[in-house]
């Protein structure tokens, strides 16, 4: 949370400034001066919610009242100064900006989980302050995405954006042309409604050279010495100084106004050094008239912008990659910690439908309730926490609040653990039932596959009006057994006293908004069980295929290597040759030029295909539901691939760990997944989920790109998913966490999946990215990660429909809440079915439910989304209408507000007071469509593509 408290220091230095030399009265009081430069003071810390520490170890820092963590400082201090702070706020002496609980990043971070966060910060902004931020902070993420511009800064009512880090090559330029500040429109959809102005800083977030003063810092700054009976007098050069980095810095900004900021990282833990020396700079500038000096924040500096009606040059798109020298692409960390990335995203999901269960149930506010995890979560989305750049207990730090806010959310609805499931591993031989609540977190009716570990095959699965419904019976792979029960060991205390020996799986139908109830008893199987197939590739012949799948989707792998050769849709008449593989780049240990590869860096030296290490069998199983292909790569990779009757995907499961670096080479895994699509260097990357971005390679559409690093600099952040089209099909890859990749070759997808690394990349953290996971201090092996991603090929122009629902899926999984029961009593004292809208209706496809929270005050806040961009898809690219009435068909709305997307002022009211910025060369645009205005009788809402609406909602009681 960037806090701005430099007015409060000033007033202070403003008292003891009568120890000066001959008593000195500085005057700053200035403001802008037309005509001159005016260079606006802006003095900030920047404290991060960890990364070398926890951001408890932090926050007991020196003087933390004055550094970030502010809501945390706030709750322990008295009426007293609590009064004085809020005086401060409205009078404008302190301003409050960004606003969120943390500066998020912007490339691991998915776009529900960025809207929470700031909701949250600015909800608590708006309630102890009633203020609403309008500028957005980003100094510190390393690239920037279009989601943040458009939606986490025009949508959440900022006018303006700031950052520090972008690519040098662009920077170079940018500063040679005038161009680091930009209007910038994020959204091919939303167009202009969406734009914003941003400004990217000359040199990072720091002051000039010569210009910094942290009392305990290692700059050699010199002070303004101003008492002339000292031989280090030195006003004039101070001056001079001062009045030449400001002209430099003139020369490459548009308009006569230039923002220093002052400061960086932890700086102003004692803020009389730094306002002692700004004072006098401001008054011997001033004095000496040729620029001009003030004390300012970013919104005067973007309110001074705004008068000059300049028109800005547009900036579509997003800063990524970012590099900041040759070789050096920070785009390791889209994959980096991929545990702890998969965790949040896992956890993201549960939060979404535990604020929907608590919210049906009734929110207690003795407790428990899903507000710790809130915080966890929020956190976590700091630009050194899921990004994965944190020293190694800091990210066991994260992990730890996320896990305590998911066993207390837990207690408002139980989660399956799937790695550790007692209940479902119970012996249902001896009468006992397995109740299985399956609660669905979409507005649309789903049926998707359950799967569950149990310890005996003889089970049978009964729908919740006593009918037997198909279920298909898995054996469980030895290999994930022994990673089971490692992990229990290491984070339990104790190996599982029950081993399961199968996988449960049956498909379960459920309402939107709803659950519905499945009993598994012990029973004699009728059917279901897999049939078990060993393909030993090295016996049989070249022509030999091995095709796999139950329904429409069928995958071919060769007899001969076992390799998979060909995807075939019966449904939609695709037949593509397609190909799987593993590889992994070796990490450069920088001892060429110091530039390693690391927890930031991707720094590549040469590429390796994993081959099995001898002769492996394929292991098919075959069932009624899903078949599945097992594949052991090597003693440390091993893959499932799955491929569902009633799905048109693959699924691919793998589990990569502990990589071996006992020959001294760091190693970054990939998978890549080939075909014969004629791509030509394009293909497409989402932005934090939401809009997906065209990508070229070797091409960046604001510069002509110098080629140093092919692999590195092709590198993109992927929350959602990535894909590549010809004339005729689409190549689509969704994926279950934030990761990172690329189309190195045409018609071919990669995914980085897992690093290890043996050297610290020297971007801070002084730390490798070797990340292990330990029973004693003594036994310790590598982290194994096990993950997933997905395929799918589809007709040109077909590909969006998947992407969009089934990405939906991915985040809002099904819920599973278990119960183990006597007899079969349960149906008749619980509820075996729930409907939380009304049983006839079902939001439309390309509208999704981002948000059903029960607020304090009994209000809801209720945030609807449409999945779909302008153009995307023929059918579903359409404005759509979701009937309140029929959502909350249980309860009758009083009154409806919309509301900015973080939920802290009216849309309307933040509408009025946006400020309107001139675009240079900009001809009239196409109208851009919204919903719109809900009918406080109809109670309609309408969204068109892209569009986000956020509204709280009253009931009658």
């Amino acid at each position: 949370m960037a806090v701005k408290v430099w007015f409060l220091a000033l007033f202070m230095v403003a008292l003891l400034s009568c120890g000066e030399s001959k008593y000195i009265v500085y005057n700053t009081t200035s403001t802008i001066v037309p005509g001159k430069i005016n260079v606006h003071l802006v003095p900030h810390t920047h404290d991060d919610v960890g990364w070398l520490k926890t951001i408890d170890q932090y926050y007991v820092g020196s003087n933390n009242s004055i550094q970030a963590f502010f809501q945390r400082w706030w709750d322990e201090q008295s009426e007293a100064v609590k009064s004085t702070v809020k005086h401060l706020v409205s009078s404008g002496q302190l301003e409050l900006i960004n606003g969120g609980i943390c500066m998020h990043d912007e490339a691991a971070t998915h776009y529900i989980d960025m809207i929470d966060q700031t909701t949250l910060g600015h909800r608590f902004i708006k309630a102890e302050f009633n203020v609403t931020p309008r500028i957005g902070w980003q100094i510190d993420p390393f690239g920037h995405s279009a989601v943040q511009a458009y939606l986490l800064g025009a949508e959440v009512g900022f006018d303006s954006f700031f950052f520090g880090r972008i690519d040098y090559q662009d920077r170079a330029k940018r500063k040679n042309e005038k161009t680091l500040e930009v209007v910038w429109r994020g959204s091919k959809s939303l167009g202009s409604s969406s734009q914003i102005f941003a400004g990217a800083f000359p040199e990072n977030y720091e002051p000039p050279s010569n210009f910094y003063y942290e009392v305990n810092g290692d700059s050699d700054s010199p002070i303004v010495q101003d008492n002339t009976n000292l031989f280090d007098y030195n006003v004039p050069e101070r001056v001079n100084e001062f009045v030449a980095a400001a002209i430099s810095q003139a020369n490459i900004t548009r308009t006569n106004h230039v923002m220093w900021t002052m400061g960086t990282d932890f700086q102003y833990q004692y803020a009389h050094t730094w306002f002692r020396q700004l004072d006098k700079f401001i008054h011997y500038v001033n004095q000496d008239g040729r620029v001009n000096a003030l004390y300012s924040t970013p919104s005067i500096y973007t309110d001074a912008k705004h008068a000059t009606d300049e028109s800005w040059p547009l900036k579509s798109d997003d800063y990524f990659p970012y590099a900041d020298r040759i070789n050096a692409y920070w785009t390791g960390y889209f994959t980096s910690r991929p545990a702890l990335k998969g965790y949040v995203r896992a956890t993201g999901g549960y939060y979404l439908a535990a604020r929907q269960l608590e919210f049906f149930k009734g929110k207690n506010k003795a407790g428990p309730t899903t507000d710790y995890l809130a915080d966890a979560l929020a956190i976590a989305q700091h630009h050194d926490a899921v990004s994965g750049t944190s020293k190694q207990h800091v990210a066991d730090d994260y992990a730890k609040r996320i896990a305590i806010g998911y066993a207390e959310a837990e207690q408002v609805c139980p989660l399956l653990n799937i790695s550790y499931c007692p209940p479902s591993e119970a012996d249902l031989s001896k009468g006992k039932n397995l109740v299985i609540v399956v609660y669905n977190p979409l507005g649309l009716k789903r049926e998707d596959v359950v799967k569950i570990p149990i310890a005996d095959e003889n089970v049978v699965v009964r729908d919740f009006r006593g009918r037997e419904i198909e279920s298909q019976v898995i054996p469980l792979l030895l290999a994930s057994v022994a990673t089971r029960n490692y992990h229990a060991k290491v984070y339990l205390g104790k190996y599982p006293k029950v081993t399961p020996n199968y996988w449960l799986a049956f498909s379960a139908t459920v309402p939107p908004l709803g659950f519905s109830t499945y009993i598994v008893s012990g029973a004699k199987r009728a059917a279901g069980a897999s049939e078990k197939e060993i393909v030993y590739v090295s016996d049989r012949s070249q022509n030999h295929t091995i095709k796999v799948g139950p329904g429409s989707l069928q995958l071919v792998y060769s007899g001969k290597d076992g390799k998979l050769k060909k995807y075939i849709n019966r449904r939609s008449s695709v037949e593509e040759s397609v190909g799987q593989s593993f590889g992994y780049y070796s990490g450069d240990d920088g001892s060429v030029d110091f530039q390693a590869s690391g927890a930031y860096i991707f720094r590549p030296n040469l590429t390796y295909p994993i081959k099995s290490e001898q002769q492996v069998p394929l292991t098919v199983f075959r069932g009624p539901i899903l078949d599945e292909v097992h594949q052991r790569v090597n003693s440390w990779i091993y893959q499932v691939t799955r491929v569902y009757k009633e799905k048109d995907h693959a699924e691919f499961e793998f589990t990569i760990g502990p990589i071996p670096i006992d020959d001294g080479i760091g190693k970054e895994i990939i998978t890549k997944i080939s075909s014969s699509l004629k791509s030509n260097k394009k293909f497409y990357t989402d932005s934090n989920g939401r809009d997906f971005i065209e990508r070229i390679r070797d091409y960046r559409k604001d510069w002509k790109l110098e080629v140093n690093q092919p692999v590195a600099g092709n590198y993109y952040p992927i929350n959602l998913g990535i894909y590549t089209k010809d004339t005729r099909s689409e190549l689509s890859l969704l994926v279950d966490r934030a990761v990172g990749g690329s189309s190195i070759v045409d018609g071919q997808l990669e995914l980085m999946l897992h690093r290890r690394l043996i050297q610290d990349d020297g971007r801070g953290v002084a730390e490798a990215l070797n990340e292990t996971v330990c029973i004693t201090e003594k036994k310790c092996q590598g982290l194994t990660v096990v993950g997933k991603y997905y395929l799918r090929i589809d007709p040109l122009g077909e590909g969006a429909k998947w992407r969009r629902s089934y990405g939906q899926e991915l985040y809002s999984p099904f819920l599973l809440a278990f119960a183990e029961q006597d007899g079969h009593n349960w149906i008749s004292s619980h509820v075996p079915t729930f409907y939380g809208t009304s049983p006839s209706y079902a939001l439309p496809d390309n509208i999704a439910i981002l948000t059903l929270q029960e607020l304090e005050d009994g209000e809801v806040l209720f945030r609807l989304a449409h999945l779909y961009e302008d153009g995307e898809d023929k059918d579903l690219s359409l404005t759509a209408s979701v009937e309140l009435k029929k959502v909350f068909t249980n309860k009758k709305i009083k009154g409806i507000t919309e509301t900015s997307l973080s939920a802290n002022q009216e849309r309307a009211e933040m509408e009025k007071k946006r400020l309107v910025w001139k675009v240079e060369g900009s001809s009239e645009e196409p109208k851009v469509t919204r919903g719109g205005p809900v009918d406080p009788t109809k109670l309609i809402v309408e969204l068109a593509p892209m569009e986000i609406r956020t509204f709280i909602i009253s009931f009658y009681s």
